[in-house]
């Protein structure tokens, strides 16, 4: 069934084109989404460093990232809601304004509780704008162009987030990790200069809002994405479900979650407006985008883990080797904006989701004698593919809705794909520790003195260490330690492959999604079917 919000679809996006070349309005949503999207990731190799300045613990660093999770997830779906109050063009200056002034706080921190308060700060100011920029960015050009307009701005979403490490790492160690705040306060007067001067709301949003505020609504959907980021985050360092307080804390999450479903349902203003997804292919959309967060997410997160841990590579080196990623989804999104015009976009979204399902399962094939290069042509495989995903997703799932509607959507969709990946890496890393627990039990169940593997390895060991000049008991216990290191990397990479099989599996089952969605046409002038 396809609602009523299809309705004039074909006719809502030719009314109101902006007075400035489009292509300048692009490049100003892209560099304060580029700038936001960065700023996500360039933290990461950081936590260390950050942790070490301000004398705080490992787990009270993470909060660095946590809290930007948290304050961004909030603001996604509250965009919509609050451009109609307020229009899009002030609340994009807004959030700008307030992104680069937190990142100034963050700079200048003295200690940890300040540079959390900033990073909330930043996660509002960031939240707002990755909805606005997507929804400016397909009401201000024609369809015809929507396609190439959508690989403009996923190229700031999907490489921002793969050369965030590698320039957080590098930055690091050059100079200070503080600097990885202040290189925000340039591109932020940069972009509220741009936007001012570019950028103009459409005849709809002009019109002044006199609707009452939805409170209770916005209440209920902090305290739900704020306990489930909790959960997430915190859950496999408490043991899950073991400890108390994460199911009291989950029972308030779901508590929430229902309040704020039935509050959004029945309110003649909603702050988030739910009906929205009985359009299909918006629903189906949100969905696929869910899906794939969660394994581009996991991936992310799990390589510069292996590299580090398991292959001893530095920050700046496992930065570097997943870099390339970067330049297979520019080549995509170069060609994938042309074609999206001329192929149906569920073609190109199952050759990319296959695409990402089988570069992913080559990096379950790695070993701990690979080189540099082996990893990073499944990277380009994996970034190429993943740019063939996300333009005609959004084209299919945003293309049969109004503009009045797009803005509103374009924070639902984005909230989906980060609750995607905030439950990916939650899964991947659960299953990591795990899945290690496991394989290092069963190899050392093998290592034992009826075995003649492990005791020729075992007495070839103990030769070397004492022919190194180790007493008879030290080379002994030496060798011991080395069967131990050993059967724990071993163990480790087991985990990790497991962990990539996982993921490429679960890309997969995108694929059925496709034949629940309709074609969305290019032309204006073929009506949508």
């Amino acid at each position: 069934m396809v609602s009523s919000t299809t309705e004039g679809a074909g006719s809502g996006h030719s009314e109101w084109q902006p007075s400035v070349n489009p292509w300048l309005v692009a490049a100003s949503v892209m560099l304060a989404t580029f700038m936001v999207v960065l700023d996500s990731s360039v933290a990461n190799v950081a936590l260390p460093h950050i942790a070490g300045t301000l004398s705080a613990s490992t787990d009270e660093s993470t909060w660095v990232l946590t809290s930007y999770l948290v304050a961004n997830a909030i603001m996604l779906p509250a965009a919509g809601w609050i451009t109609r109050r307020i229009g899009r063009k002030r609340l994009l200056m807004i959030s700008i304004l307030v992104f680069t002034g937190a990142s100034l706080l963050c700079g200048v921190a003295v200690n940890m509780p300040m540079l959390i308060m900033a990073r909330v700060l930043q996660g509002i100011g960031g939240g707002g704008m990755q909805p606005l920029a997507q929804s400016i960015l397909l009401e201000s050009f024609p369809p015809i162009k929507q396609g190439a307009a959508m690989a403009v701005y996923g190229m700031g979403i999907v490489v921002a987030p793969v050369i965030g490490p590698t320039l957080g790492g590098w930055i690091t160690d050059s100079y200070s990790w503080r600097w990885i705040f202040y290189i925000n306060l340039p591109v932020g007067l940069l972009a509220m200069y741009m936007t001012n001067l570019f950028i103009e709301d459409p005849p709809y949003l002009r019109q002044k809002f006199k609707g009452a505020i939805d409170y209770l609504g916005f209440g209920l959907m902090a305290v739900w994405l704020g306990t489930m980021q909790l959960v997430l985050d915190k859950g496999q360092e408490a043991d899950w479900f073991e400890a108390r307080w994460i199911r009291v804390v989950t029972a308030i999450c779901a508590a929430a979650f229902v309040g704020f479903v039935a509050r959004e349902l029945t309110d003649r203003e909603p702050i988030v407006q739910l009906r929205i997804l009985l359009n299909r292919n918006f629903a189906v959309g949100t969905a696929i985008t869910a899906l794939f967060g969660f394994a581009l997410y996991g991936v992310t997160a799990l390589l510069p883990l292996y590299l580090q841990t398991v292959m001893g590579y530095s920050a700046l080196d496992s930065g570097l080797a997943v870099s390339p990623r970067g330049l297979g989804s520019l080549a995509a999104m170069m060609v994938v904006g042309i074609l999206v015009n001329y192929v149906d976009a569920r073609i190109l979204l199952g050759l990319g989701i296959t695409g990402f399902a089988y570069s992913t399962y080559l990096l379950s094939r790695i070993n701990l004698g690979v080189s540099m290069g082996s990893v990073a042509v499944p990277n380009i495989l994996n970034g190429f593919a993943g740019g063939f995903i996300f333009v005609p997703l959004t084209t299919m799932a945003m293309g049969r809705l109004r503009k009045q509607e797009i803005g509103n959507a374009a924070g639902v969709y984005n909230l989906m794909r980060n609750i995607g990946g905030s439950v990916g890496i939650a899964t991947v890393t659960t299953f990591l520790v795990r899945g290690a627990q496991t394989h290092q039990n069963y190899l050392a169940a093998n290592v034992t003195a009826s075995n003649p593997t492990a005791m020729a390895a075992f007495q070839g060991l103990q030769a070397r260490f004492f022919h190194g000049g180790a007493s008879s008991s030290t080379a002994q216990q030496e060798a011991l330690g080395a069967i131990y290191r050993n059967i724990q990397q071993q163990a480790s990479l087991l985990a990790y492959a497991d962990n990539f099989r996982l993921i490429a599996y679960m890309s997969l089952l995108c694929i059925p999604l496709l034949i629940l969605v309709t074609r969305v046409r290019s032309s204006p002038k073929e009506p949508p079917k």
